[in-house]
């Protein structure tokens, strides 16, 4: 083999060692460009479950309570503490805003009429309609007292107030301001209207819910067997 064919077999495998070296680091390359990345994302990932973590531990104010709801709220006493005997011991509220108690209200000198009836109630107001009607004809027929009562919440109280001052009924009407009838009568005043009779030893004689035509003919004649 002479001296030039040997140069040129010496300059071919340098150039593919050349080629060999340069793929070898090419792919080493792409490898560290790889892995860099992937910690980069791995480093991104934890610091984002580390963030989401530290908000769902921040502290969280309690949730505000509207007005509303506060309005609507029972204030009423537990029943064991309600005196479950008539005349009772219950706040009533007169459309002036003064409080009484149901005991310096309520007597048992007379049978006494208890109506229960809400400002958003339609059968409450064509029962209480109608009665303005006949009042003093039962009044004639039986010696007795009636009130009415409203159940409705503190948030309604204006609408009491300016629903009674509009009708001008001839019987006295209250405010049960903290609901409590519904603690100590039968049915716990569940639906409306309600109408309940006390004798005069303060023993329910009649109960008759919501209103039907012929109604106030048969609460008559309940007052006037007592």
């Amino acid at each position: 083999m002479d001296y030039l064919t040997l140069s040129k077999i010496t300059q071919v495998k340098r150039y593919i060692s050349l080629i060999v070296f340069m793929f070898i680091f090419s792919a080493y390359s792409c490898t560290q460009t790889e892995t860099k990345a992937s910690t980069k994302e791995a480093a991104k990932e934890t610091t984002k479950r580390v963030n989401t973590k530290q908000k769902s531990t921040q502290y969280k104010p309690a949730p505000n309570i509207s007005n509303t709801s506060l309005a609507n709220r029972s204030t009423s006493r537990p029943k064991t503490e309600i005196k479950a005997d008539f005349p009772f011991d219950i706040s009533l509220k007169d459309v002036s805003g003064e409080e009484t108690e149901s005991s310096k209200v309520f007597s048992k000198k007379k049978p006494t009429v208890l109506m229960f009836w809400l400002t958003t109630c339609a059968p409450c107001h064509k029962k209480m309609n109608e009665l303005v009607k006949v009042y003093d004809d039962m009044q004639e027929e039986a010696d007795f007292e009636l009130v009415a009562i409203s159940g409705d919440y503190p948030k309604n109280f204006p609408s009491f107030v300016k629903q009674v001052e509009k009708k001008n009924w001839p019987w006295p009407t209250y405010n049960d301001v903290n609901r409590e009838f519904r603690q100590v009568l039968p049915g716990g005043l569940n639906g409306y209207p309600q109408t309940f009779v006390f004798n005069t030893d303060g023993e329910i004689a009649y109960h008759k819910r919501k209103y039907l035509p012929g109604d106030l003919e048969e609460l008559t004649e309940v007052l006037k067997s007592l």
